[in-house]
């Protein structure tokens, strides 16, 4: 179940790593290691604080995710109703036309009513989970950066790298030694580390 997390997992590893821009403009010298942060969030695999923390937040908003797809089929529905009322009424002869004519009236007005209230549900259920998201992850992801630069200075290297990043923004094309990434090590090395940062995973009053 991953209805919200997508929405700022993005938005996560760019703030804590921003150096897309960075690589480009300097040639780094020294030990580089590239790290893949979106398999920090595998629930085999991944870092568990992580994993645990986005659990919990995804749990909190089930609900809300439940009634927008509930709330879009309703939707869905609708506009198949009005399609199939408007080819009766392109027919030649089409039968109870005034009838016709009004479900779909009805039905339209139905359908954009519905539509404003999903878009504002939608928006709203973003919001929320966005304040959430910040007080649930911030200190778990403060503690893996922090992890992070430990993990740097005690294996050797100058600088460590997003490489989902940078793959994504076209700075990475290829990699010629596979020993440069060092994300399943990265998260065995966290993983191994006595918890520091508590998981919230109730909504604060």
């Amino acid at each position: 179940m991953k209805t919200f997390r997508l929405i700022t997992a993005s938005l996560f590893f760019a703030a804590l790593f921003a150096v897309s821009a960075f690589a480009q403009a300097q040639t780094p010298t020294g030990k580089v290691g590239l790290i893949n942060t979106l398999a920090f969030d595998t629930d085999k695999g991944g870092i568990n604080k992580y994993v645990t923390a986005m659990n919990g937040l995804e749990a909190e908003f089930k609900a809300d995710g439940d009634a927008l797809t509930a709330l879009g089929t309703r939707i869905q529905t609708l506009e198949k109703d009005i399609k199939s009322i408007e080819t009766q009424l392109s027919s030649t002869a089409p039968v109870a036309k005034d009838q016709l004519q009004a479900s779909y009236n009805a039905k339209v007005d139905e359908y954009g009513k519905l539509g404003r209230e999903y878009k504002f549900k939608q928006d709203d259920a973003k919001a929320r989970f966005e304040r959430r998201r910040q007080v649930v992850m911030g200190p778990v992801m403060a503690d893996i950066y922090k992890a992070m630069n430990e993990y740097a200075k005690s294996k050797g290297y100058t600088m460590i790298l997003d490489g989902a990043k940078l793959e994504e923004a076209g700075v990475l094309l290829a990699i010629g030694d596979e020993k440069i990434d060092v994300t399943k090590d990265f998260i065995t090395f966290y993983n191994a580390r006595p918890a520091t940062t508590a998981v919230v995973t109730t909504p604060t009053k």
